[in-house]
């Protein structure tokens, strides 16, 4: 029997922090459940109030247990599993949906170092060398959730919204990659305990924060914040599950539990790209407050969960505020617009860091040809487009 303090294996690893690791892993899960739960009755009541409605206000006080409630009669509902179902895939669909949501909620720094049972020990559940390219390569698994949910229902509407969905995805994959290169590039580390540490510390006048969203110029953190809501098939990117084109997406045969954890994905991803967004860009935990003593080790999580707050209340107020994108339109931004400028703004900030002369060079360089490239645009489809004929006019008959 192994006691607190005695070696584990034959490389000496403390059981103890084997423990702790248990422990931040149970403590993360959990807390994404709950924060879940919390974030679809906020999004609802939110919502309501920007459309003068109420909202839930049955279950529990101000209907806080109603996301609950709804999640109690989704497990006990009948599932079913369609006829022409391939039963493997149709099944392991939502489990490959839904655990890239907490994976790549790992590598996200959530506060500073605390000590535990004499461990130091950071609040962040991993940080390992190549965390930018986990995160990545996470995001580029959730797309086979989608893409196999509709495939394996054995009918056509689901599998047109999954080719829908992973079309989506792969387009948008490419800007987001580029706006967190740009974030590596000024940073010089994977590590994102490494992104989070430079962007610490004084900025500007010594007032103003030293955040990657100034350092960079506001460019990368716009297209990261339009490509993660397409990624995470927030409004007004919901092409995949446009339920008047669609009946509802790649998920349509799907029931219970299994839809459940659809579901459970989707506004997980929500809040694992608002967690990204605040470390990448908005200086993660880091925020003014002493360094020591009980206030200190508290006083980062207060930052970090005040930033993510805020940037859901973005992404709801998008929800109640945008209409749909026409899927024509929303490849169009992907692929003419955001990948263009993302890179663009990549070799502006490279040549900068390199010299100031060549960055200042390339920025003009840069900018003529982006003129001349949306002139070119423009005309190319003017060109191309009819006027509509007008209506025919009729006389009144006396």
């Amino acid at each position: 029997m192994l006691a607190a303090g005695d070696p584990l294996f034959a490389d000496g690893v403390d059981l103890t922090v084997v423990l702790i690791v248990i422990a931040k892993t149970v403590v993360v899960f959990g807390a994404m459940l709950v924060s879940v739960l919390l974030l679809i009755w906020f999004e609802r009541k939110l919502v309501a109030d920007m459309q003068a409605r109420i909202g839930p206000n049955r279950a529990g006080k101000f209907g806080v247990l109603q996301t609950l409630a709804d999640g109690i009669k989704l497990f006990f509902k009948e599932d079913f599993l369609p006829t022409q179902a391939d039963r493997r895939v149709y099944r392991l669909a939502p489990y490959l949906a839904t655990v890239p949501a907490f994976l790549s909620f790992a590598i996200v720094p959530i506060g500073g170092t605390v000590t535990i049972a004499g461990h130091q020990t950071r609040l962040q559940l991993a940080d390992p060398p190549v965390g930018i390219l986990f995160l990545l390569a996470m995001s580029s698994i959730a797309v086979y959730g989608v893409m196999l949910a509709g495939w394996s229902s054995g009918s056509k509407y689901p599998l047109l919204g999954a080719v829908r969905g992973s079309a989506q995805m792969v387009s948008y994959e490419a800007a987001l990659g580029l706006s967190t290169v740009a974030v590596v590039l000024v940073t010089g580390s994977l590590l994102t305990s490494d992104i989070v540490a430079g962007q610490s510390g004084e900025g500007l006048f010594g007032i103003i924060p030293n955040w990657n969203v100034l350092r960079l110029g506001f460019i990368p953190f716009v297209v990261f914040f339009i490509a993660g809501t397409a990624e995470s098939n927030r409004p007004p990117f919901d092409l995949v599950e446009a339920e008047q084109e669609l009946v509802g997406g790649f998920h349509t045969e799907y029931s219970a539990l299994r839809f459940a954890l659809f579901f459970l994905a989707e506004f997980m991803n929500t809040i694992t790209i608002s967690a990204i967004m605040v470390t990448l860009f908005l200086g993660g935990p880091s925020g003014p407050g002493p360094d020591s003593g009980l206030i200190g080790a508290l006083l980062p999580v207060f930052w970090f969960l005040l930033k993510v707050f805020a940037m859901l209340c973005v992404f709801v107020w998008l929800r109640a505020t945008l209409p749909r994108f026409r899927y024509d339109r929303l490849m169009d931004l992907g692929w003419k617009k955001l990948i263009p400028l993302s890179l663009a703004w990549l070799l502006i900030q490279a040549a900068f860091l390199v010299d100031v002369k060549w960055g200042i060079v390339v920025f003009t360089g840069a900018a003529v040809m982006g003129v001349l490239l949306w002139r070119a645009m423009e005309v190319g489809h003017g060109a191309t487009e009819h006027e509509a004929p007008a209506p025919p006019k009729f006389q009144e008959v006396r």
